[in-house]
């Protein structure tokens, strides 16, 4: 299992996944602004991962903050925390995170700053580790899921890369494969980024289980001639609805499931989940450079001058999702009802 990301003395290192497979190069953060960077320039990326990377680098960030007054603290705290809530729209795990790391500083008046820098970064330590526990959970009740024997379809990386570690959906396959369960994998390559290309299959190469890539535009076909038994994905938002927002080619991933009668299933934290977000309209979805499309590397395939939409994520209807797999257990429709009982039974956790 590759790490992510982690502290190296007073600095944070990410795993650059934009020279993967070829090489394992660190990209080195010293200073909060390094850390948008490496968000926005896809350097990490994967919901629960940025989320993870927000909170050290607002750990990063409060260590450089000169005063010892703390409303002075308190203001430029939320400075940085503003910066790093719009470094990517969509995910909301990097809300979620900022939020928790701004509730620490706020309700920390009767300590001095030293004390509340010294937290913020065991609270990034913390939530580190605990989304490598969430995963593990996460993929504990899907095995509930997957048959014995069975071809899983995943799109996008979801797996160790994306999170701390283990992985949501590739959760749901290392806890399926280590059961003994003789899965299999089906990758969308995943374009424009071939996540699934270069991220899934390396990861699940290094853990030896069977996986095989294909373009994105075969998984239907796959389907039609009965290769695919069931699809589980990850996601960056669930809304209170259960629409569900991912990596674009996911919504004809989930239509296709559908006319094929076979189960789709999103695996993902509670954290992913949005109550203040009534259903997927009202997800931002981010809108990507032109060249990730016209160009492969440095060289361009297209057109001077084309036209081009990049969306870098789409919206499921909860309608085409089968069931949500949490590390609390497992969502079934009719999901508004049962995702606020879900989240309901956290309400400590998730204020």
């Amino acid at each position: 299992m590759l790490p992510t990301i982690k502290w190296e003395g007073q600095l944070v290192k990410i795993l650059d996944q934009r020279k993967l497979p070829s090489r394992k190069e660190w990209y080195t953060c010293r200073s909060y602004r390094d850390v948008i960077s490496a968000i926005e320039k896809m350097a990490i990326r994967g919901a629960p991962a940025i989320g993870v990377a927000a909170s050290m680098g607002l750990a990063l960030g409060a260590s450089s903050i000169r005063t010892r007054s703390f409303p002075a603290f308190r203001a430029r705290f939320h400075v940085l925390a503003e910066k790093m809530r719009i470094a990517r729209p969509t995910a909301v795990n990097l809300k979620w995170a900022v939020e928790r790391m701004l509730r620490l500083v706020d309700r920390s008046a009767d300590r001095s700053v030293d004390e509340i820098k010294q937290s913020l970064r065991k609270e990034s330590e913390e939530i580190l580790a605990e989304d490598i526990e969430i995963n593990r959970d996460i993929g504990r009740h899907g095995l509930a899921v997957v048959p014995e024997n069975s071809t899983i379809l995943t799109h996008c990386n979801a797996g160790s890369l994306a999170t701390a570690g283990y992985g949501t959906a590739l959760g749901v396959v290392r806890a399926a494969h280590e059961a003994g369960k003789g899965i299999r994998v089906v990758a969308d390559e995943t374009r424009p980024w071939l996540q699934g290309l270069r991220l899934t299959t390396f990861e699940l190469m290094e853990d030896g289980i069977p996986t095989t890539v294909i373009a994105d535009n075969a998984a239907g076909s796959l389907m039609r001639h009965g290769q695919i038994d069931l699809v589980i994905t990850g996601a960056d938002r669930i809304a209170a609805n259960g629409d569900v927002a991912n990596k674009i080619g996911t919504y004809q991933v989930a239509l296709m499931a559908r006319m094929h009668r076979l189960p789709f299933y999103v695996a993902a934290p509670l954290s992913t989940i949005d109550l203040t977000t009534p259903d997927g309209d009202a997800i931002p979805v981010e809108q990507r450079p032109p060249a990730e499309i016209t160009c492969i590397g440095r060289k361009a395939l297209a057109p001077p001058g084309v036209n081009v939409l990049n969306p870098a994520f789409d919206i499921t209807p909860a309608k085409y999702v089968t069931a949500i797999i949490t590390e609390t257990g497992i969502i079934l429709p009719p999901f508004k009802e049962n995702i606020k009982h879900s989240m309901a039974s956290q309400a400590s956790f998730f204020p």
